[in-house]
């Protein structure tokens, strides 16, 4: 048997995502997005490039855990992604890319296939990010003038009655045909005079919403189980997978809540491997399920958006993916990703830079 090849070498970019506007959610305001970027080369001379990149106080990955972890990969590095501590989930995603880019003969082929050759592109939401009503409206009105069909907004910040108003208003002007997601992060757990969490989720109903990711705090698991018993609008659990590792683990979350969807964000639950652990579940038990990206520069959503594609195993058509996120950083890897008409494409014209001279330029 042919041995397979080491990887000889970890070169680490620590780089910081800065946002062109404050990304606002429920729970928090993110200003910088901390990341490494990772190469790895193995003795064949081969190369291969990974992202690590995570959401403070979301991510379970302690940014001086990474920096020691990755330091240590430096001087003995690992040779599979498995061998990197479950702590440490977007550590893994970043060595599992890197390690698919090289021995797929290409440090930037993750997953072979269609997106990869940029003959398939990707159906994406438009993301509406928090702001107030007027400025929400108007980001609706530009995603929808560029041929977005489906919209998702952040909620939560806003007096409920407030933002029943505006959502109104948003279902007025997009008209049915639009297919409205939205994502409270978990704030409909704050109490609400005359506004329960189920009473929420009847008026978002009543606008013939999607689906809602994330009512309560990932924790609340009986309360999500309960609402997902009774809810008038499908319910998607999101962060509540994230530390959640071991198939009896992720099996008996699911067998508790039963929710209709999840979101899949590999970066936050340990890589592609978990994500099709995940996926796996969920179809046996007849729970939808979408990739999102968790805000990766343009190299990490170029993985995500090949292994939604080509990567994962899969027994039903793709629902449409949370993929539209890289123009949101001043200093992104640029790239042939494009937006155009409610679709992430990959122009295969467009020329990768040298990743290496890119980061270490600045």
């Amino acid at each position: 048997m042919k041995p397979q090849p080491r990887i000889t070498q970890v070169d680490v970019f620590p780089w910081n995502l800065a946002f062109k506007r404050p990304a606002k959610t429920s729970r928090d305001t993110l200003l910088h997005k901390p990341s490494w970027f990772i190469k790895l080369t193995d003795d064949q001379g081969r190369e291969g490039w990974g992202e690590c990149s995570i959401i403070p106080g979301l991510s379970v990955d302690e940014p001086l855990a990474i920096e020691s972890y990755l330091s240590e990969a430096a001087a003995l590095p690992p040779q599979q992604a498995w061998e990197i501590p479950t702590a440490l989930p977007a550590v893994q995603f970043a060595f599992e890319m890197a390690l698919n880019g090289l021995r797929n003969g290409h440090e930037l082929n993750f997953f072979p296939g269609a997106f990869a050759e940029g003959t398939s592109p990707i159906d994406i939401n438009g993301l509406i990010w928090m702001a107030d009503p007027e400025g929400m409206l108007n980001q609706a009105r530009h995603l929808l003038k560029n041929g977005f069909t489906t919209l998702k907004m952040k909620v939560g910040t806003l007096p409920f009655d407030a933002e029943l108003e505006w959502l109104s208003a948003l279902r007025k002007e997009a008209g049915q045909d639009v297919v409205l997601r939205t994502d409270a992060n978990g704030a409909f757990s704050r109490i609400e005079s005359g506004w329960t969490p189920l009473r929420k989720l009847e008026a978002l109903a009543d606008l013939e919403f999607h689906s809602i990711e994330q009512p309560l705090h990932p924790s609340d698991l009986s309360g999500l189980a309960e609402l997902c018993a009774c809810s008038p609008l499908p319910i998607a659990l999101d962060e509540s997978l994230i530390g959640v590792r071991g198939r009896e683990h992720k099996a008996a979350l699911l067998d508790a809540v039963q929710p209709n969807f999840i979101i899949i964000k590999p970066s936050l639950i340990g890589g592609f491997v978990e994500g099709q652990d995940w996926v796996d579940l969920a179809e046996d038990r007849g729970i939808g399920w979408w990739a999102t990206s968790a805000l990766e520069s343009n190299l990490g959503l170029y993985a995500i958006a090949q292994w939604a594609k080509d990567g994962v195993r899969t027994r039903h058509p793709l629902l449409l993916q949370g993929l539209g996120t890289g123009g949101l950083f001043t200093n992104n890897i640029p790239g042939p990703l494009q937006v155009e008409a409610g679709k992430l494409i990959n122009r295969t014209g467009g020329q990768w830079p040298n990743l290496a001279s890119f980061l270490t330029q600045g």
